[in-house]
């Protein structure tokens, strides 16, 4: 099976697997100093433990042996400021991905999650069969969807989903980068 890469390098900006037990603390402590900033948008916020964190780590490596799901944290000057992740979501087809993102409050404004995408994005074409890539995010989210409109996404639909986020809209928006279209990202790549 092919794998992404398990670390990347994007100048002074690290993309690296999780290593479990070795990440807990630091990015439980990321994830504590965020909360408020995630809260609006992320469902899983409401349920934050220590205990949650721990499992979430103890499955990474299964889930990328696998294919399912490859998370890396997001490392600038050696520190953890995020996590993101390239997957397949139980109702995508097999020649889709999707790419998820979050950063500490203070690492944002600095095109990070931009970078971040690019590089995902690339890592999922590299995976044979992958025909597409999208970005799902509530639409009231317009930092989220500031991301993949620069990197040449198109927004593909719209559809209900369920209010789960304080902030959320009752609504997806799903942006869509096909393999045919990436000259698109290559033409973001030289803004």
């Amino acid at each position: 099976m092919d794998l992404p890469q398990q670390v990347i390098e994007l100048d002074g900006l690290t993309l690296r697997r999780f290593d479990g037990e070795a990440d807990l603390p630091e990015f439980f402590r990321v994830i504590e100093e965020s909360l408020e900033h995630l809260r609006p948008w992320m469902p899983w916020v409401a349920e934050h433990s220590l205990a949650r964190t721990t499992d979430f780590l103890a499955r990474r490596q299964e889930l990328w042996a696998g294919g399912e799901a490859f998370t890396y944290a997001i490392v600038v000057d050696g520190a953890i400021v995020g996590a993101c992740m390239l997957f397949r979501r139980g109702e995508t087809p097999d020649n889709g991905r999707e790419i998820g993102y979050w950063l500490h409050p203070a690492a944002t404004g600095r095109g990070l999650a931009t970078r971040t995408a690019r590089a995902l994005v690339e890592q999922a074409f590299r995976l044979p069969g992958v025909d597409y890539v999208e970005v799902v995010h509530d639409p009231a989210n317009r930092a989220s969807g500031a991301v993949p409109a620069r990197l040449g996404f198109t927004e593909h639909l719209r559809r209900p989903a369920e209010r789960l986020a304080p902030a959320g809209t009752g609504e997806d928006q799903v942006w869509r980068l096909t393999r045919s279209g990436r000259n698109a990202l290559a033409a973001a790549e030289e803004r």
